[in-house]
């Protein structure tokens, strides 16, 4: 009977332990993220006051394929928008006249290296890591936006009607004004994703607190070479966003996780989910889906496994 108590008791406190261990990292990593995240969407707000999307597609379209497509990639990099709310604006592009392969390189690179996402990957897993991400990603997203206009993929766009909005009102373009809408653009967003931030940190609270380090090490680990496609694989269905899932890789990384197959997960979540994928097929055809899908996959994969290369 003592003996069946003292386990008990033990499994108590350990509990308790491991419980106080996710509750601090909850609160660490969640006042870290909501202050990151609210700075740094107010200096796109800024940007985005300064530099309105109408002057980046007249920039995008007027220029050499290469060139249009550093602008859409950069472009995409500048916007911190989820994969679905990148698809009306990549809609519009094209039937500005953008050309297909800067269309390709801002949908590619939009839900996958904006502000927010760079900046969450610098504080929670270092900035050789966020620099590695970004630069292996905005190349591949030029590369690929490129090779599918070469192999003539823009032919696979559906004739789609585009609504556009016919509100004529001016806004001021005072410093004051622009600062106030900038404020008010980090805000609206902020209340938009910050329960996304949230659930990460929690998620990741959780690993952190609870999830044995054998068991992540074990099937996602540095030495299973199948953890980074699979990674990939899952990281489709289960579309969970790249701010959701950075809190969460930070933990799966400290418990034995690979980072390139946290990065594989990242990248195959935010860049091809399912419901991006229902709103492309509304404009795509079968075949530039597939290839996008495909495009997706392989740049999770071979992004994955050069992180691994590099960081070994």
């Amino acid at each position: 009977m003592i003996s069946r108590k003292n386990k008990f008791c033990r499994k108590i406190k350990m509990f308790w332990n491991n419980l106080i261990v996710a509750a601090n990292f909850f609160v660490e990593i969640a006042v870290e993220l909501i202050v990151l995240f609210i700075g740094i969407t107010f200096l796109v707000g800024l940007i985005q006051e300064y530099v309105p999307e109408e002057t980046i597609k007249k920039a995008m379209g007027g220029r050499h394929k290469v060139i249009g497509s550093i602008f859409g990639a950069g472009f995409g990099a500048l916007t911190p928008f989820c994969s679905c709310s990148t698809i009306p604006l990549l809609l519009g592009m094209l039937k500005a006249g953008v050309p297909f392969a800067a269309a390709m390189a801002f949908l590619f690179s939009s839900p996958l290296l904006n502000p927010v996402i760079i900046s969450l990957f610098i504080i929670l897993l270092g900035w050789k890591i966020a620099a590695l991400y970004f630069a292996i990603t905005f190349v591949a997203t030029i590369v690929i936006g490129l090779l599918l206009d070469g192999l003539g993929f823009s032919s696979q766009v559906k004739s789609v009607a585009v609504v556009r909005n016919s509100c004529d009102c001016k806004q001021a373009t005072d410093a004051k004004s622009r600062v106030q809408r900038a404020v008010k653009f980090a805000f609206s967003l902020f209340r938009q994703l910050v329960p996304y931030l949230l659930l990460g940190a929690g998620i990741g609270a959780f690993i952190h607190g609870f999830v044995p380090t054998d068991i992540i090490t074990r099937l996602a680990g540095p030495n299973n070479p199948l953890a980074i496609p699979v990674a990939a694989i899952v990281g489709i269905p289960i579309y969970i966003r790249a701010e959701t899932m950075i809190p969460i890789g930070l933990a799966l990384i400290e418990k034995g996780m690979s980072v390139g197959a946290v990065l594989a997960l990242i990248i195959g979540g935010a860049g091809a989910s399912i419901p991006e994928l229902a709103l492309l097929s509304a404009i795509f055809k079968k075949g530039l889906l597939a290839a996008f899908v495909a495009t997706v996959f392989t740049i999770a994969i071979a992004t994955g496994y050069l992180a691994n290369l590099l960081i070994l």
